[in-house]
């Protein structure tokens, strides 16, 4: 998994916020990248 990848499965609706989430809790993506997928200040 990369950033790429998480954000065309979440534009394609085959992720969450809260998958988007656990991947940057495990590291994968930074707080930045999740807000730049998800539109929201990840919290």
């Amino acid at each position: 998994m990369n950033f790429k990848m998480i954000k065309r499965n979440f534009e394609k609706g085959l992720w969450s916020v809260a998958m988007v989430k656990t991947a940057v809790r495990k590291g994968v993506i930074t707080k930045e990248e999740y807000k730049e997928i998800t539109g929201e200040v990840y919290a």
